[in-house]
């Protein structure tokens, strides 16, 4: 195994988003180094980074200088340029690997490798016209939800399908976009498992977390969820398997609804993710942390929990409550240092203290 990186080690971080500026606070707490590549003058990360590279993503140049800087480089988003990452991979190592990005970057490609891997997924299929979305529908039945392959994120390039009328709209929607249509899904509740796996193949996961959202972007998440102990060991042990299929290396998120039947795979998200964010107030190492810790080679922290939690994003003009919320004795506050509020724009959280947790 590769020699765990010594205190003042540079990690590089692809994306300078709020959670590429959470992950840097976390390398800077183990006494590491984080540089974070964005091309965005105003990036969050920039502001807690010790250097900022302001790059596009397609500037040879810029890319190989960054990587000869940092000993390791990590990312924050999915959507990063395929030629990006061979500049960056041929002179540093990039964790998680590209199979996890290859798997999650294609909403088709990775509901085909879940079932592959003989995990439960809605019902889809694959999309590209008019005679395309016809035998979909006819296949996957409706009410349905037709989404773009690619690029898509808090509820962005979705369309919803109640019945045949919808789907020219849903198509013109998708703007030419390959897309898939993903059968409607009576589930319970939506969970999601932030689970982490190191270089050595060590698995450690968070406890699931009950997740609400509102318009596509999510609302809040609450620990603990309101689920059995078997459906808890099932949520955390599908994560597991994930992880070990993509013999991954960092923190991986992973939405699951609840169903009578057993849980079914939503979507996997190769990075730190938004419903992990009450581990900050909930746990001693808490998803960034630990996400640092596999990429730089270092033992898993322990993910217990301390606390109940519940997890609120600002969103918008939920900024202008930031007053109150600081307050409150039970609430802590997490600002991204976003300069404009704009109607679903995610502008910090809010983890609230709801009491200790039970034994």
């Amino acid at each position: 195994m590769t020699e765990p990186l010594a205190p003042g080690s540079v990690i590089g971080i692809l994306g300078g988003g709020q959670l590429g500026r959470m992950l840097a606070v976390a390398a800077s707490r183990l006494g590491l180094v984080a540089h974070v590549f964005d091309p965005d003058a105003a990036a969050p990360a920039a502001q807690v980074a010790a250097r900022h590279v302001r790059a596009d993503y397609d500037d040879a140049e810029a890319l190989a200088a960054f990587a000869e800087a940092v000993d390791v480089v990590t990312y924050e988003f999915e959507n990063i340029p395929t030629e990006a990452l061979d500049r960056i991979e041929a002179l540093r190592p990039i964790r998680p690997g590209r199979e996890a990005l290859r798997v999650s970057q294609d909403r088709l490609v990775e509901k085909r490798w879940l079932a592959e891997l003989g995990l439960r997924t809605a019902p889809f299929a694959g999309v590209d016209d008019a005679a395309s979305l016809e035998a979909a529908v006819t296949q996957v039945g409706l009410p349905a939800i037709l989404k773009t392959r690619r690029f898509g994120y808090d509820g962005k390039g979705q369309a919803r399908i109640a019945d045949d009328a919808d789907t020219g709209a849903a198509l013109d929607a998708m703007a030419g976009a390959p897309a898939v249509l993903e059968g409607h899904v009576d589930f319970g509740s939506e969970i999601s498992v932030i689970g982490a796996r190191g270089l050595d193949g060590a698995v450690a996961c968070f406890e699931p977390g009950l997740n609400v959202h509102e318009d596509g972007i999510l609302r809040t998440t609450t620990l603990p969820a309101p689920l059995s102990h078997a459906q808890r060991t099932d949520a955390v042990l599908l994560a597991g398997r994930i992880l070990n299929a993509l013999d991954y290396v960092g923190v991986l998120g992973v939405e699951l609804f609840v169903t009578p039947g057993g849980p079914i795979v939503n979507e996997i998200a190769p990075r730190v993710h938004n419903s992990g964010h009450w581990t900050q107030d909930g746990c001693v190492i808490d998803q960034f942390e630990q996400h640092v810790r596999a990429v730089a080679g270092w033992p898993l922290g322990d993910g217990s929990r301390h606390s109940d939690i519940r997890m609120q994003n600002l969103i918008g003009a939920d900024i202008e409550t930031v007053p109150e919320l600081a307050g409150s004795a039970s609430a802590a506050l997490h600002l991204y240092g976003k300069a404009e509020a704009r109607p679903g724009r995610k502008m910090g959280h809010v983890n609230h203290w709801l009491g200790p947790a039970a034994p």
